[in-house]
């Protein structure tokens, strides 16, 4: 595994930044510092992890000299203005999806780092897994065939706290940005942006998404299926079939896992198993070092039209389901 050498800055220390500078630091790459609104907040997250740079506001991260790229891990209504900080200080960015809260923000965010020449990339750490790009050999190679269809869920049984942020509307919680974001950018990976969205939602008391379903059709009869839910904890597995077979990837099918080919009499083409050290989280990092040591602004594995786009579904899906959050 190779690294760049590029100089790491937190902004944010909560749960998914924790996981993040772990596997940073367990793969070799560099973490030069950590912010947030709270000294103490950022000081204990600077010794758990070895950064030696701690500053008390995101303006001071960002202006940190010794720092080249920006990991953005707040809430979701947070990301665009930070993203753009990080930007303007002439920072790369890497940004926790969804990427933004909404496609307008997505739009303005690329546009910046493209005028800018910087490097800024989602964070659907996903999409950088080894499995997932052993997926994309398979189906390149045509093993299973014409591709018909995607299915995937994320369900789990989170906090019904209504002071939690996972409800709290103002924060941009709910299933839909915290869970759904991850099949339906699996969706999208596999398919591209849907011709027509169908979806359904239930809610909690707050407001917040409590499940969400969509079905997305394509042009030429290809259809994916998503479910997710904060209330309930299913099987947390994805499916993606062919004409001539299948592929069935375990639980939990967004985290470094295995998963099985078969053809259409169900033998097994291949079995594979993942080998990660740490959660994974390290393969999103390693994207963006190389993106900035070739001289390039976006991924081919996720460019920014995809993030756009990507935006612009769960868009539809909270027009359809009438989601809308404070300040839109």
């Amino acid at each position: 595994m190779t690294t760049t050498g590029l100089r790491w800055g937190i902004l944010g220390p909560g749960g998914i930044a924790q996981a993040f500078a772990n596997d940073l630091v367990l793969n070799g790459l560099t973490l030069q510092a950590v912010g947030s609104r709270r000294i103490e907040t950022a000081s204990a997250f600077a010794e758990k992890f070895g950064a030696p740079n701690v500053h008390s506001s995101y303006e001071d991260l960002v202006a940190d000299p010794e720092v080249d790229a920006i990991y953005i891990a707040t809430p979701h209504p947070f990301h665009a203005a930070q993203a753009l900080l990080a930007l303007e200080a002439g920072k790369h960015v890497l940004v926790e999806k969804p990427f933004t809260l909404n496609k307008p923000e997505a739009e303005a965010v690329t546009a910046r780092a493209r005028e800018l020449g910087l490097v800024v990339l989602e964070a659907m750490w996903t999409r950088f897994l080894p499995h997932m790009a052993r997926i994309r050999e398979i189906i390149a190679e045509g093993t299973i065939g014409e591709l018909r269809s995607v299915v995937a869920d994320h369900t789990q049984h989170l906090p019904s706290d209504p002071t939690h942020r996972l409800n709290s509307l103002e924060l941009g919680g709910g299933a839909l940005l915290d869970l759904g974001i991850y099949p339906i950018s699996f969706a999208s990976a596999i398919f591209g942006t849907p011709a027509q969205i169908t979806a359904s939602a239930t809610f909690r008391e707050t407001g917040a998404d409590a499940s969400v379903a969509s079905i997305f059709t394509y042009g030429d009869g290809r259809i994916a299926t998503t479910f997710s839910a904060a209330d309930a904890h299913g099987p947390n597995v994805a499916s993606i079939l062919g004409t001539e077979g299948r592929i069935d990837i375990d639980a939990v099918w967004y985290t470094p896992t295995s998963f099985t080919v078969y053809n259409n009499s169900d033998e097994v083409l291949e079995t594979y198993t993942s080998t990660v050290v740490g959660r994974g989280m390290q393969y999103q990092a390693l994207e963006l070092e190389r993106l900035v040591a070739v001289g390039e602004l976006e991924s081919d594995l996720l460019p920014h039209a995809e993030t756009v786009s990507i935006l612009g579904t769960l868009d539809d899906i909270r027009r359809q389901i009438g989601l809308v959050y404070p300040g839109e």
